[in-house]
Formats: structure tokens, C-alpha cells, sequence
């Protein structure tokens, strides 16, 4: 029993840090392409480019932001009523109940969607394409495809909240059902793998950039 408990968890770890990965790195690329434009004896417009729209655009914000908002009555009471004996001022300390962890989830999921909002703005996206002369195949330049973008937006954000809240939950609830203790967190998994991520990135940056140097050279 205890082997399989102990495969159990690790199964979860691998999986928590794969699913990590796969959604700091995936990314929704919209078809853009650009209209054709003659000024004077040039030509310009014409390429294919695409909008990338990332799975997890809020990052780890919304569960630093939940995490603050749920220790803050904790911090009240301690503060101003430290020996309380009331019942439900004791219950609203205790993070691993499961009222705790359904609102800490649901406003990681609506912290989600409120930073995905303020950093991607459908219809400034959509008038920006249109004064450079580029569109979304199949819509209409305006409307239609800020509409299309703020569609496309909303499904990959309902995921991306979604899995933000069962991270940064599943040690609580593995803690609470089997009594085991995870050595870490989800923020804390998302800081790292954006970190080892991002600095993949450089390397194959540097890489590329000696290779085009040496072949100059």
C-alpha cells in the first residue's frame, strides 16, 4: 500500500510539472495577413504573420493575488482579535478546509480572466490591425474579428484558469485526503518552469546568434 501511495504521488508530481511546461509554452498563433499596397513604384503589404495568443497569459499573478486576498483575514483577526475563541473567526484561519480551497480556486479563476483582460485587449488588437492594413482570414476587419479574438480568448483563458486553480490546489487536497505534504507549491512550479523556460530560450538565442556570426565570419 505504502508503494503504491508513494508511485501514486509521483505520478502526480510528474504530471503537476508536465502540465506545467506544456501550458507555459503553448500558444494559440492567429492567422494575420496583410493587404497589398502600391506607393509610388513600391509595393508594400502582402506577408502572413500570425497573433500568438499564450494559454496561461496572467502567469503566476492570479495566485499571488488570491493567495493575498485569502491570508488577509487571517491577518485581521491575528491582529486584532489574537485569542478570539469564536468558532467562525477560528474557521476563517484555517486554509485547508474545502471552503477554503473553493474560494481560493474560484478567484484564482476569476483572477485569471481579469489579468488576461488588461493584458490583451480584443478590440484595441483588432483596430490595430485594421490601420496597418492587415486581417484575420474569414473576418471581416472591426468587429468581426475583435469579436473572434475576445471568442478565442475566453476559451483559452476558461482552461488556463482552470488549471492555474487545480496547481495551485492539488497539494492542499493530496495533504488533506492522504496526509501527505508536497514540498511545493503551484506558484512556486510556475515561477520555476517559467524561469528554466526562459533561459532555454536565451541559450538557443546565444546559440544562434554564434552560429550566424561564425558563418558571417
Amino acid at each position: 500500500e505504502t508503494i503504491l501511495l508513494v508511485t501514486g504521488l509521483l505520478v502526480v508530481m510528474l504530471g503537476m510539472v508536465v502540465g506545467t511546461v506544456y501550458v507555459s509554452g503553448a500558444t494559440r498563433k492567429i492567422p494575420v495577413n496583410y493587404a497589398k499596397k502600391v506607393v509610388g513604384r513600391k509595393m508594400y503589404g502582402g506577408q502572413s504573420t500570425h497573433i500568438p495568443m499564450q494559454l496561461n497569459m496572467s502567469g503566476v499573478m492570479p495566485i499571488i493575488f488570491a493567495s493575498s486576498i485569502t491570508t488577509l483575514p487571517s491577518i485581521i483577526i491575528n491582529f486584532v482579535a489574537p485569542n478570539t475563541e469564536s468558532k467562525f473567526l477560528i474557521a476563517l484561519q484555517k486554509t485547508d478546509s474545502w471552503g477554503f480551497l473553493a474560494v481560493y480556486a474560484a478567484l484564482i479563476f476569476f483572477f485569471s480572466f481579469f489579468y488576461t483582460m488588461i493584458a490583451f485587449n480584443p478590440v484595441e488588437v483588432a483596430s490595430n490591425l485594421r490601420k496597418n492594413g492587415g486581417f484575420i482570414p474569414g473576418f471581416r476587419p472591426g468587429k468581426p474579428t475583435s469579436d473572434y479574438l475576445a471568442y478565442v480568448l475566453n476559451k483559452i483563458t476558461w482552461f488556463g484558469g482552470l488549471f492555474l486553480a487545480l496547481l495551485a490546489t492539488i497539494p492542499s487536497i493530496l495533504a488533506k485526503v492522504v496526509g501527505i505534504q508536497i514540498g511545493f507549491g503551484g506558484s512556486a512550479l510556475l515561477i520555476v518552469v517559467g524561469v528554466a523556460l526562459e533561459t532555454v530560450k536565451q541559450m538557443e538565442s546565444q546559440m544562434l546568434m554564434r552560429h550566424y556570426k561564425g558563418f558571417l565570419d
